[in-house]
């Protein structure tokens, strides 16, 4: 899936071929008349053609060494359902001191209107910006007079202080591409790791010498003219149960390695991990956290005044923290104050929140380390080399006895030794004070269970009443927990479930263990549906699937590319216990099945039996991984398939003569 692309700026082949940009407003009626067919049939809207390039240049007003991007793209458009990718927004990186600016932003819409085309230039009006966090903002706009078989056109100039990661270019989106090129002027005395990910190869690749594209200090430099194409480029279809898409597109990604000075220096960029870890264990908003101790001496005897042992010490540390300080919802490797203002302000980011608590376990003698992590979203980590910014997210880590014990105090509902799904991302890297740093596989601590207990009768009125009870663990408590957070008040949770259940009432309630997060989530409900009508009570349509039915497959592609990844295994069970009236029997059922995935990765089974006037309905759905590779895609498609299907059926009961 990924390969480097070996990249040094002092040699290169020169190449007869030129990458070429493309006239704004030159539609064709080629262009009109393009068949999505020759791409794909279900397309609802086709790149006809993209063009970017990159170079490094000095920006006048500052003196500053800047990333120079253009872009430009022309898009067909064929149905309504092709009308969102009108709506454009692109991202730009800003902090305190440092920003990325749009420029020359033009867009325009052209409809083919009795044998002509015309064109609808965008108003500049209609282009805002809107801070989507603290170091991104977003320019929005949507282009105007949008009709099948409209071709959208935009170029815009992004002038960036980010040339250490260059400029990656995503040859796939969620349409396909007819073609796709980028180039990029890559300065001689600049030296990048290229990488190529995602499963589409390049079309074409070259490298041509561009004469004196940069002059640094009064020096003149020369380029690597590099040219990367890609021609009938599948979309990238997004599913249910993936990490972040960057992992699998199609995209060129460029890390800055090292740096040849006009004076004859070198400055290096990619580093080893020895240097990483001085430079975050010396940092004041990382390093400085964990050392300081002193800050919770103070508060250990009564935090850890019921405390026994080190585990309890632990767990008594992570709930003082979870409890004293929220989380701003902010990520970040990095603190963003220093640990008494986190705890002065009982606020702080990820990295506040959970540098504190390496703080505080250390305070109390117990041998706490950091882990820093790249979150689900943000993509996985290059190995090959230490990128500190791949890294957006930090946890801690606590070794007690032979085990150690990974903890995110961001969120109060999970319990101890469990982190949150965001953070379950292939590897982190551990970062000790005084030793090396190290890999370490970030795995689901417990699997997620959920057990569901039906027992109820038949009454006279063609109506079942009985009780469900619901017992939850791991990352289904947790979700379960946050759902109900979300009302005010548990009856109101419990109303909006109501509603929601449209064959089913609920009579009466009780969940116990709402905010004891190492005991399992039990919700119990008095509960009441119709199993007829009451017109003919010698006869009993019921769907036993009432209780978490699967309607929808998860996975409806043809080709799968990438891992189906569930974040943990899981294990879900339902029981249902009906008393029926005497001298019932069973005249249509659902099939009893039994199902299983290769290799034990999983199994659902379906037993339903009527043994003294109980109709007893039992299923189990388990998934043994946490992750399947896509050569078992096609498995886990057609095990839904088999379930949904079977799910269908009613049970239907008659009344012996």
């Amino acid at each position: 899936m990924k390969k480097i692309l070996a990249l040094t700026c002092f040699y290169f082949t020169l190449l007869s071929a030129h990458a070429q940009n493309f006239n704004f407003g030159a539609i064709t009626y080629d262009d009109y008349e393009f068949n999505k067919r020759t791409l794909d049939s279900n397309a609802n809207a086709v790149v006809l053609k993209e063009f970017g390039t990159a170079t490094l240049q000095i920006d006048d007003a500052t003196g500053r060494l800047m990333l120079m991007f253009d872009y430009h793209v022309k898009i067909k458009i064929y149905n309504k359902e092709g009308f969102s990718q009108a709506n454009i927004v692109i991202p730009t990186y800003k902090d305190d001191t440092r920003e990325e600016l749009i420029q020359n932003l033009k867009a325009s819409t052209f409809n083919y209107v009795d044998g002509k085309f015309v064109e609808t230039a965008m108003d500049k009006k209609a282009v805002f910006t809107e801070n989507r966090s603290k170091y991104t903002s977003l320019t929005k706009f949507t282009l105007p007079n949008i009709k099948d078989g409209s071709i959208i056109e935009y170029s815009y100039h992004l002038q960036s202080p980010n040339y250490f990661n260059f400029k990656t270019w995503e040859f796939q989106s969620d349409i396909p591409k007819v073609f796709s090129e980028y180039v990029a002027y890559i300065p001689a005395n600049f030296n990048y790791n290229v990488t190529l990910r995602g499963f589409n190869k390049l079309s074409d690749q070259k490298a041509e010498l561009s004469r004196e594209c940069l002059r640094l200090n009064g020096v003149a430099i020369d380029c690597s003219k590099m040219t990367y194409n890609m021609k009938n480029v599948p979309a990238f279809l997004e599913e249910d149960y993936m990490t972040a898409a960057s992992n699998f597109k199609s995209a060129i990604y460029f890390e800055l390695s090292d740096m040849q000075m006009t004076n004859g220096s070198k400055q290096s960029f990619t580093k080893a991990w020895k240097d990483v870890d001085f430079e975050l264990t010396s940092d004041k908003n990382f390093g400085s956290h964990m050392k300081r101790k002193d800050v919770f001496k103070d508060l250990m005897p009564s935090i850890l005044k019921k405390t026994t042992d080190d585990l309890s010490k632990a767990k008594a540390i992570y709930d003082y923290i979870k409890k004293q300080i929220k989380w701003n919802n902010y990520y970040g490797k990095y603190s963003e104050e220093n640990i008494k203002t986190v705890l002065e302000s009982r606020s702080g980011n990820a990295a506040g929140i959970n540098l504190s608590l390496i703080a505080a376990l250390s305070a109390a003698d117990l041998d706490a380390e950091a882990v820093i992590i790249s979150t689900r979203d943000n993509g996985n980590v290059n190995k090959l080399f230490p990128i500190i910014s791949d890294f957006n997210y930090v946890v801690a880590k606590v070794n007690i006895g032979e085990k150690s014990y990974l903890l995110d105090a961001t969120e109060p509902l999970l319990p101890f030794g469990l982190l949150p799904l965001r953070c379950i991302n292939d590897q982190g890297r551990v970062i000790n004070l005084k030793k090396p740093s190290y890999w370490i596989d970030l795995k689901a601590a417990q699997k997620s269970v959920t057990n569901y207990s039906l027992t109820g009768k038949l009454n006279p009125d063609g109506k079942i009443t009985g009780t469900i009870i619901t017992t939850t663990f791991g990352y289904a408590a947790f979700n379960k927990r946050k759902d109900i957070k979300k009302y005010n008040s548990t009856d109101e949770y419990v109303e909006k479930l109501d509603e929601g259940l449209a064959k089913l009432s609920i009579l009466k309630q009780e969940i116990l263990n709402i905010d004891s997060v190492e005991k399992p989530l039990v919700e119990t409900y008095e509960v009441e549906f119709a199993a007829h009508d009451g017109s003919s009570k010698n006869q009993l349509y019921i769907n036993p699937f009432f209780i978490n039915r699967i309607s929808k497959n998860p996975f409806n592609l043809n080709e799968r590319t990438y891992p189906v990844d569930l974040g943990s295994a899981s294990d879900e069970r339902i029981s249902i216990t009906i008393s029926l009236p005497e001298n019932y029997v069973v005249q249509e059922k659902p099939q009893d099945m039994g199902l299983a995935l290769p290799a034990t990765g999983g199994r659902y089974l379906l037993q339903t039996t009527l043994t003294d006037n109980n109709l007893i309905l039992n299923q189990v759905l388990q998934f043994n991984k946490a992750i399947y590779g896509p050569e078992e895609y096609l498995y886990l498609k057609e095990f839904y398939s088999k379930i949904i299907q079977n799910q269908k059926a009613d049970l239907l009961l008659k009344k012996a003569d």
